[in-house]
């Protein structure tokens, strides 16, 4: 069962919308029930980083049993634009942890004269170099849709899929293990989005 993790904070509509258009029925869920029975998960997101970690740990109670599924069961697992960087360890938008389950941390854009904050619009997105088998075949000229003011740096270069300029490079995609983030909306993002999204049902 695909389930899109439900905490209050994403595009729910779009992203079930778009797996059905790919042809998968995707539930939505906030259930820890409901959620302990999935087989992949996504985890949405839309907004302040301190706000979708209380939601996450004391509203809907979610925290743990996104850990177990990610680290205990291997269940693969996407976070999506705040979702990928609730993956990490910290962000500068805030003081709570994230979930801790790839190793690195969100920076806010510095200021440049030229370059809007937030970071809006279409861009794109270049593999890094590596050899699991999500890498293989992503395309070099992919175009995502972007919304965010705040950029993922992780620890490990390995962790790194895909690079995105905006008056830094930073990690629009990560990947560690099961666990897959991506800093643009794929819901939004067109062919790119949905062969990207078939990509991590169909291999993840």
């Amino acid at each position: 069962m695909l389930v899109i993790v439900n905490y209050g904070m994403g595009n729910l509509g779009s992203l079930r919308n778009m797996f059905r258009f790919i042809g998968l029925e995707a539930e939505v869920e906030s259930s820890p029930d409901r959620i302990a029975q999935a087989s992949k998960l996504i985890l949405p997101g839309v907004g302040n980083f301190d706000a979708a970690m209380k939601a996450i740990n004391k509203v809907y109670g979610l925290s743990d049993i996104i850990k177990a599924k990610a680290l205990e069961e291997k269940v693969p697992l996407l976070g999506i634009c705040l979702g990928m960087q609730l993956l990490l360890d910290s962000s500068e938008e805030g003081s709570l942890p994230g979930l801790g389950l790839i190793s690195g941390k969100v920076l806010r854009f510095p200021h440049h004269e030229s370059l809007k904050v937030p970071h809006m619009g279409w861009n794109f997105a270049r593999p890094t170099k590596g050899n699991n088998q999500f890498q293989q075949n992503l395309c070099s000229d992919a175009r995502y849709y972007f919304a965010h003011s705040y950029y993922a740096k992780v620890t490990n270069s390995e962790d790194s899929l895909m690079k995105t300029t905006h008056s830094v490079e930073f990690d629009s995609a990560v990947m560690h293990r099961n666990m897959l983030g991506v800093q643009f909306h794929p819901e939004k993002s067109h062919r790119f989005g949905r062969e990207l999204l078939k990509k991590f049902v169909d291999l993840c």
